[in-house]
């Protein structure tokens, strides 16, 4: 059965479109086919972090406006085989409905393992059209109030769509500035705050952005990357440990 997850964030800064793609590269390590779905409309950036910017003809929009058939609008990963990437529309006006995308992603989801949809911060109406055809959520916070606030934002919005899956991952976590601010006294508090299950916490690591950025998405090496194949394990069921060492 395809697993189809929406990566949502209550604020925008988080790093959830990093989470989305750095968890499809560890799919795929674990012999999963991706698709990923831009699904932040007029302001997507899955296309540049592949590196595919140049390549895009059609987007989600002309997929289900007939301007081309859904698999026109699906390109591949230059530096990753089997992930594959279908942009948001560039124009915020062509924005699509949540029973609209529910159907297009219902039409394709069956060719992949997984299929992962980046959604626009926050939960307006992009992120109600994000969150429908999903069965499975993430939500990504980093360890700050105002950001956890919107975690719990986000979690009563995926109850109220009858959302059973719902995972907390907390990006660009960096230990000695935690420790600074103070504003919890441990992790156990930031996840108590943001009232969801923990599947896994990602350390600060500058060259994520860097590797983005340059589009190389696929050719990461390091601790932070490392942590992403224990969210992809734990997301199937297997006994990963969160492995905090050097994050308390």
């Amino acid at each position: 059965m395809t697993n189809v997850i929406v990566v949502a964030s209550g604020k925008g800064g988080t790093g959830k479109s990093t989470v989305c793609i750095c968890l499809s590269v560890a799919l795929l390590r674990q012999g999963k086919r991706v698709l990923l779905i831009d699904c932040d409309c007029g302001m997507r950036g899955l296309d540049i972090m592949l590196d595919i910017e140049q390549d895009i003809l059609f987007d989600a929009s002309d997929a289900v406006c007939g301007n081309c058939s859904f698999a026109e609008a699906i390109y591949k990963s230059k530096n990753n085989d089997n992930l594959f990437l279908m942009a948001a529309p560039f124009d915020a006006e062509n924005e699509l409905s949540p029973s609209v995308f529910r159907q297009l992603v219902d039409a394709v989801k069956h060719s992949y393992d997984y299929v992962i949809i980046d959604s626009p911060a926050g939960i307006g109406s992009g992120f109600m059209t994000a969150a429908a055809p999903a069965d499975s959520a993430l939500i990504v916070t980093n360890a700050e109030p105002t950001s956890v606030r919107g975690a719990v934002k986000v979690r009563k919005k995926l109850e109220a769509l009858d959302m059973r899956f719902i995972r907390l991952v907390i990006n660009r976590f960096d230990k000695k500035v935690f420790r600074r601010m103070g504003f919890y006294p441990d992790l156990d508090a930031v996840i108590d705050a943001s009232q969801t299950q923990l599947i896994g916490i990602v350390p600060f690591d500058m060259q994520i952005s860097v590797v983005m950025q340059r589009g190389a998405a696929g050719m990461e090496s390091g601790t932070a990357f490392q942590s992403f194949d224990r969210v992809a394990g734990r997301l199937q069921g297997m006994r990963v440990p969160l492995n905090l060492k050097g994050m308390l």
